[in-house]
Order: structure tokens, then C-alpha cells, then sequence
């Protein structure tokens, strides 16, 4: 698939967004053999960048291309994540599970919704891929599940609450964000073209 339409964008160093402050946080790439650093490292997953091939991973993981923008693979722990001349996301999930949340909200799941294409689903994730677009927001929806969201072109993003309240978050590609479950909201593309691929945490 070929990078974002319009935004000339390549893929870059994967930048956190964090949660609490919303700041960006820049990881540099491996080298040498070297393990990446984690841009992310909680109780559920650990997210890093990879370039190429890398040792037999400690847990199974999401891979998410940014030389080949909306694909994605699962493996299994002991299994080499990663292709020759390839620049991804790698999400590895720890054994960590949680209990279901209900919605008893009166909105829809986040997903699916209109638009939306499942690339995988296992017993561990559901991983879709998403495309914003300008004047066109999201359904108000529930989030039941942790969801790590990597970001595919340039653009900036307006969140409301039903109560709405509003906030907007710039993004580059390669930039990756978790969030949180039990969230209501609707997204809007305020600029820029967008796209996302969205590993939700079972």
C-alpha cells in the first residue's frame, strides 16, 4: 500500500504522544544490534520501533509496517518480528489480561464503524485500519478496550465528549498513542490527511 496520499510522508522515528500530557517523545533507532528502546513500556504492552530483523521476541506481538502503511502481522513469542529493510512498530503484548468492561453507555463500541477495516483479529487483539476525513466525524462511541494507535500521514485531530468538551492533537506519521479504555467520544479531522492503524488490547 503506498504511503499517505498528498503528504509526501516517510516513514520517521516512532514519537510517543503521552497520555497524561500529551507531549511527544522521540525514540532513536537501533542500531548495531543494538534493542531498541521502548517508546512505550506499561503492564500490558511494550512498543518499540524495529528496523529489519531482530532476536526471537519475549512475547507475542502486533507488528505495524511504516514501510508498507496499513499492514499488520501477528507472531508468537520465540518468533523473529520483523522483514529485511523493513521499518515498523513493534507491539509486544504482556501476559497481563483484564476483566470484559461493559458499555453501559448509550453509544456504540468504537469499532467497527463506518470505514473501518479489520486487518486481524485473535484471542489477544483486534487490529483495524482507520482513515479520518475532513468534515466527516466519527459516531459518539465507547471504548471497551486499551488501544494502541499508530498514526499514518500528517494531520490534526479534534476529540469531544459528550458533555462537549474539546481537544486537538497534532500528529506526524509514525506517531504512536495509548489510550486508555472506557472513553466516550467523537473524532473529527480538522486538517491534514490521516490514517491510523489501532491494535485494540483483548
Amino acid at each position: 500500500m503506498p504511503g499517505p496520499r498528498g503528504t509526501g510522508a516517510k516513514p520517521r522515528v516512532v514519537s510517543l504522544l503521552l497520555l497524561a500530557g500529551m507531549s511527544a517523545t522521540r525514540v532513536g533507532a537501533a542500531g548495531g544490534g543494538a534493542a531498541p528502546q521502548p517508546a512505550i513500556d506499561n503492564e500490558r504492552i511494550r512498543v518499540s520501533e524495529l528496523r529489519d530483523v531482530r532476536p526471537p521476541a519475549e512475547h507475542d506481538f502486533v507488528s505495524v509496517s511504516l514501510t508498507h502503511p496499513g499492514e499488520a502481522v501477528f507472531g508468537h513469542k520465540g518468533e523473529r518480528p520483523g522483514a529485511s529493510g523493513a521499518l515498523s512498530v513493534l507491539v509486544e503484548l504482556k501476559d497481563h489480561p483484564v476483566e470484559p468492561l461493559a458499555n453501559s453507555t448509550p453509544y456504540p463500541l468504537a469499532f467497527p464503524r463506518p470505514g473501518v477495516k479489520k486487518l486481524l483479529e485473535n484471542e489477544r487483539v483486534v487490529v483495524w485500519q482507520y482513515t479520518w476525513h475532513v468534515g466527516q466525524p466519527t459516531p459518539m462511541h465507547f471504548h471497551d478496550k486499551d488501544v494502541l494507535v499508530v498514526f499514518e500521514g500528517n494531520g490534526m485531530l479534534q476529540s469531544t465528549t459528550p458533555a462537549g468538551a474539546s481537544t486537538d492533537s497534532t500528529y506526524k506519521f509514525g506517531d504512536v498513542r495509548f489510550n486508555r479504555r472506557d472513553r466516550v467520544h467523537t473524532e473529527s479531522l480538522v486538517s491534514g490527511e490521516l490514517s491510523a492503524v489501532m491494535t485494540e488490547l483483548k
